[in-house]
């Protein structure tokens, strides 16, 4: 990453102060003109904080990387833009380039996003690399543990790697020398044996300290990873040979996520608990909200000692405006919200009324959904005819700083809300999807017996039986706007190509056209391929 310089020396690691109720990631601002010997457990904890923050002095001033706008170009705001901006969920107002390109499937190597989310998720491999070495040959019981966690954190920023852009550049330890490109399916091998090599030296499963991962986490993503395994294991056809079609791995996807089903999480009481100021439960003073019980892993957010522009203040803030219900902040930049699809596979057939400001009340007992955190009054259309009206579409009202004991939150500005990275809720949906794909199921677990287990938290009506596109209009349900759908869509064969899957706007044109089935890996940022001559650019671009 040649042309956005790394703050980053072999001993020499600006690191910001890590806010958690937990020791172990409490740590101390380092002069970055100072040259520093390696300080383990501060840079153990910036590995954990790279996910969700972006330089040495809170929301923004010396960024980690240079060349990127901190709020602009974090690594939860990226990877959220090219998740749900790209898909039928949500779609955003604003007029910055790269939410125009990503709005209508129109992007190109020069789409500054994903030089965003590349240089980010290789910022996470560099430190953990970094981390790695400088430990190296320590046998005590507590780096044991961090060592674990470093390399299930690394294999996780590969794996977004891998998702995103294909065939990337790989590398596991510091080093001048421009890295080689790896295969795709090569990747997946090496991610697979990572995270389990990592797994047997975790915590065990809810004993971990919060915002810190454990086994289930590694269960959780290897099943993920599984299931979409024949997408990442297909080698394209090019013009000097066919296509190799990719591996299935369904067995191994129902045995990973039925182990995060049966472990000590569960689902939170409450589904909006979730993305409220106060989700961290006992360690935000709540003695009501439950979302702790089901959050594998959270990226921490605190109004006064751990704050930032682009992650869950970047949720709240982009989705909201004045005049919809409180949301618990003084910003509202209206700018996501939601593509008609969203609200359709709430109801199906449905012509919804007007002044409608809380959908999961439904409009019949068979519509009635408590996770339609939607907002339809009648200043909104469901329609968007014109992208550049914040109004036109449906808005989200999922992610809120207000708390759910009613309490009051530390800043009138920065939000409390974690992001809830990842949560028990994925399992259920990725098992029951690979049982209905021919995988075996595990103790005689029905797949229909875990779709319910979501519609019953949320007070849906029941399914009496289940399909696969059943099972991709629940993903909408459960997780709209959480980062899930373009990978979602990849592997329901209705992202790009000739899919007969249409949204509004896809590919550039209001009732929706096909793209290329190139765009379903996006391409590698032109800055790292001029600075590394050993790269390929992916096919299409």
């Amino acid at each position: 990453m040649k042309k956005h310089k790394v703050k980053y020396l072999l001993f020499l690691i600006p690191v910001i102060s890590f806010f958690s109720c937990v020791d172990d990631l409490n740590v101390t601002p380092i002069n970055p003109q100072v040259t520093q010997k390696f300080v383990q457990d501060d840079v153990f904890a910036k590995v954990y904080m790279s996910f969700s923050h972006t330089g040495q002095e809170g929301p923004a001033g010396k960024g980690d990387i240079e060349g990127l706008d901190e709020g602009r170009f974090s690594l939860v705001r990226c990877l959220w833009n090219c998740s749900e901006l790209t898909t039928d969920e949500a779609v955003c107002s604003w007029g910055d380039a790269e939410v125009i390109d990503l709005n209508k499937n129109q992007w190109t190597p020069n789409t500054q996003t994903f030089e965003g989310l590349y240089a980010r998720l290789y910022f996470v491999v560099t430190i953990s690399n970094h981390f790695l070495e400088q430990t190296a040959g320590k046998t005590d019981d507590k780096t044991i543990k961090q060592r674990a966690e470093v390399r299930f954190l690394r294999a996780m920023a590969y794996y977004y790697l891998m998702d995103n852009f294909g065939n990337v550049p790989f590398t596991d330890k510091i080093s001048d020398v421009a890295p080689q490109q790896i295969k795709r399916k090569d990747l997946f091998s090496w991610i697979e044996t990572e995270i389990k090599t990592a797994e047997v030296d975790m915590y065990e499963p809810k004993t971990a300290p919060y915002y810190r991962v454990d086994k289930v986490a590694a269960w959780l993503l290897l099943s993920r990873m599984y299931l979409n395994g024949e997408v990442y294991t297909r080698v394209p056809a090019t013009n000097d040979s066919p296509e190799v079609p990719g591996q299935t791995y369904y067995d191994e996807a129902a045995e990973y996520a039925h182990k995060v089903v049966s472990s000590s999480y569960e689902l939170a009481t409450v589904f909006k608990h979730l993305f409220m100021g106060d989700n961290a439960g006992v360690l935000d003073e709540s003695s009501v909200n439950t979302a702790p019980q089901e959050i594998i892993f959270a990226f921490p957010a605190d109004g006064i000692k751990t704050t930032s522009w682009g992650s869950s203040l970047f949720l709240i803030a982009s989705t909201r405006t004045s005049g919809m219900p409180e949301w618990g902040t003084s910003e509202g930049w209206g700018g996501n919200r939601l593509r008609p699809t969203v609200t359709k596979t709430f109801f199906p057939g449905i012509i919804l009324v007007s002044n409608k400001k809380d959908l999961t009340t439904g409009l019949s007992s068979n519509y009635k959904d408590d996770r339609a955190l939607i907002y339809g009054d009648t200043d909104r259309t469901l329609s968007v005819s014109n992208i550049g009206k914040f109004k036109e579409g449906y808005s989200a009202i999922k992610f809120s700083n207000v708390r759910a004991d009613g309490g009051v939150t530390k800043d009138p500005k920065y939000v409390d809300m974690d992001f809830p990275f990842m949560r028990k809720a994925e399992a259920y949906l990725i098992y029951a999807e690979a049982v209905l794909r021919g995988g075996n199921k595990v103790n005689n677990y029905e797949p229909l017996e875990a779709m319910n287990a979501l519609r019953t938290r949320a007070k849906a009506k029941l399914y009496t039986s289940v399909t696969l596109d059943d099972i991709l209009n629940e993903r909408v349900r459960e997780f709209f706007l959480e980062g899930h759908r373009r990978t979602d869509l990849i592997r329901f064969n209705k992202f790009g190509g000739n899919t007969g899957y249409n949204w509004e706007w896809k590919g550039g044109e209001q009732a929706g056209v096909n793209f290329s089935a190139d765009f379903n890996i996006f391409p590698i940022p032109s800055s790292d391929l001029n600075a590394n001559p050993n790269l390929k650019q992916n096919q299409g671009y």
